[in-house]
């Protein structure tokens, strides 16, 4: 593995990460779109900041994108507070306004300077390790990795301080009002570190990628835990390693780097959508399933309870008579006597079926809930 190779990993994994942590809250709060409008809408903004200093590289045109992120959110929280749209209209009404006047700016005032739609949307990580940072003649790797982890570290402070006030508000906001808190500040300030990561992620992996590390990870952590704390750190993780196998599957396939991370991170959602211990859809099969023979076992146990010690009992609680009171198959019958005998509820004996004292316990429970 070269050194170049290296380093592209690293950014993808600090982009990676620095996505992750105000992704996870967007996520909660229901606000995923949120990070694809900023991602674009921050366009003019990016252009402003390029006509006004004339250079790519100003630390200018961070703050000028992350105002016009801010103003992203102000726009959409008053169209939405108005109460005539909901926020998802909102969302599609602001961001293709503001990115279209971005597609304008740069066609009508930037055509002569190196900014295109193209670099924006896509980025290009192979391109990382060619600009470095140096200091006084030594060179201390790719500017990427420092500016991005410049990014996680102002982040990650952020979490830490606010913690609390974010999982509360993000939560319960009307708790948080009623306690003292402001939601509100706390809202724009995380919109602005939204804002802020996408810009700064912008010349590395460009806003695709940006979307798809900042809900795809969280997205897939919260099928995955119900702890706050747990779904960061999944997050991360989750990030860290889309990233990683993304990369390794756009070498392997010669393809978009950017692209393949963040198909990578398409897999990894289904997978979890499929997969999660609790919220997949294989384990809501399974207990819907499970549910099934639960129900079906609690009513043989109702019916058998109904007829136990009665003159009609040798009749009544036979196999060959569940079909006709309780309507069901005889390969279903079959199969609910086999599984109330494996858990032990129920005994048959020539053909004859009697509760056990956990079945007469199922179906006094049963009969309690009804």
């Amino acid at each position: 593995m070269s050194a170049a190779q290296i380093e592209i990993q690293m950014v993808a994994a600090v982009v990676a990460v620095a996505c992750a942590l105000p992704g996870a809250f967007l996520v909660l709060r229901g606000m995923a779109m949120m990070s694809d409008a900023i991602s674009h809408a921050i366009l003019p903004g990016i252009v402003a900041g390029v006509l006004l200093t004339g250079s790519l590289h100003s630390p200018f045109l961070i703050l000028a994108a992350a105002l016009t992120g801010l103003l992203t959110t102000v726009l959409v929280e008053t169209i939405n507070n108005t109460g005539q749209v909901k926020e998802d209209a909102a969302i599609g009404i602001v961001f293709p306004v503001l990115f279209s006047l971005g597609v304008v700016m740069i066609a009508k005032f930037a055509g002569d300077m190196h900014l295109d739609t193209d670099a924006v949307l896509l980025g290009e990580l192979a391109f990382a390790p060619f600009n470095r940072f140096t200091v006084f003649g030594y060179d201390l790797g790719p500017q990427a990795l420092w500016i991005m982890g410049s990014v996680l570290a102002v982040n990650a402070f952020f979490l830490l301080l606010f913690y609390k006030e974010l999982k509360l508000a993000t939560f319960d906001p009307s708790l948080a009002s009623s306690l003292g808190f402001r939601p509100r500040p706390l809202h724009y300030a995380l919109m602005g570190l939204v804002s802020l990561t996408a810009v700064s992620a912008f010349d590395a992996v460009g806003s695709i990628l940006v979307v798809a590390l900042m809900v795809g990870p969280p997205a897939t952590g919260y099928l995955l835990t119900d702890r706050l704390d747990v779904l960061i750190g999944l997050s991360a993780g989750i990030g860290i390693g889309n990233a990683v196998l993304g990369y390794w599957g756009a070498h392997l396939l010669d393809a978009s780097i950017a692209g393949a991370m963040a198909t990578t991170t398409g897999i990894a959602f289904g997978a979890a959508v499929m997969c999660a211990p609790k919220r997949g859809l294989v384990a809501q099969w399974r207990r819907r399933r499970r549910q099934r023979w639960t129900f079906a076992e609690q009513m043989l146990s109702i019916h058998l309870r109904q007829h136990e010690n009665t003159p009609e009992a040798n009749r009544e609680c036979r196999i060959e008579h569940l079909q006709e009171h309780l309507n069901w198959e005889p390969d279903f019958a079959q199969r609910v006597v086999s599984y109330a005998s494996k858990k032990g509820t129920i005994r048959r004996e020539n053909g004859h079926l009697s509760l056990t004292e956990d079945g007469r316990a199922v179906a006094q429970d049963a009969a309690t809930r009804t």
